[in-house]
């Protein structure tokens, strides 16, 4: 690897922490007179935004985080356009990174903190993902939240049949080897940050979709 590559990969790594790290849920909160980090979960989230506040305000936050990823993934394919599949994997990643651990969240708070990473991901996924991909997921969300009302459920199934359909589309070779990397990476991630959820879920204590804070 060249000079210029690894200075442009570098770039790219910043910018998409940065985009990450924007606190959308915090601002919004405190636009509405809350901290979110006091109310509900704590999470820095839409889903703990939709119990604080609303839907409206919980939409607009899912809107803006998903925007994030989508613009640092153009924004590396724009620097780095004849390294096109590896530009999106790093930005991918780095900017779930950059939304779990944000900078600007950690500056007002004192402490390294952020989100969980779900909408950031599906931001991703928008960018990377094929449609009957897409598709498989939305009917698997769709059904558990119906079903359950457990937003992290479904989160948690459908990031794992996009990782494990990715990875037999790449090993089909219809998809570059960078979404193995992608796709796994986002796997530990979720888990790592979903981790409570997932104990919650286990114990039955998990808040579901639409009690309010």
């Amino acid at each position: 690897m060249d000079v210029q590559y690894l200075f442009g990969m570098l770039i790219i790594v910043i910018i998409s922490y940065l985009l990450g790290s924007i606190p959308t849920a915090y601002i919004v909160a405190k636009i509405n007179g809350r901290n979110i980090f006091e109310v509900g979960s704590g999470n820095m989230g839409a889903t703990n935004v939709t119990r604080a506040l609303g839907l409206k305000w919980g939409l607009l936050v899912l809107a803006v985080d998903v925007l994030k990823a989508i613009l640092a993934i153009i924004i590396a394919r724009w620097i780095k356009p004849g390294s096109y599949e590896s530009a999106t994997a790093v930005a991918a990643i780095v900017v779930i990174v950059g939304h779990n651990w944000s900078l600007f969240a950690s500056l007002v708070t004192g402490t390294l903190r952020g989100g969980k990473g779900a909408a950031t991901a599906f931001g991703t996924l928008l960018m990377i993902a094929p449609i009957q991909v897409w598709i498989g997921m939305m009917i698997v969300g769709g059904v558990v939240i119906l079903r359950t009302r457990y937003v992290s459920l479904a989160v948690l199934l459908m990031i794992g049949l996009a990782v494990l359909w990715l990875t037999v589309l790449t090993l089909q070779q219809q998809l570059d080897e960078t979404a193995i990397l992608y796709s796994w990476s986002l796997a530990g991630l979720i888990v790592l940050r979903f981790r409570e959820n997932i104990h919650r879920l286990l114990t039955g204590t998990e808040r579901r979709l639409g009690e309010r804070v």
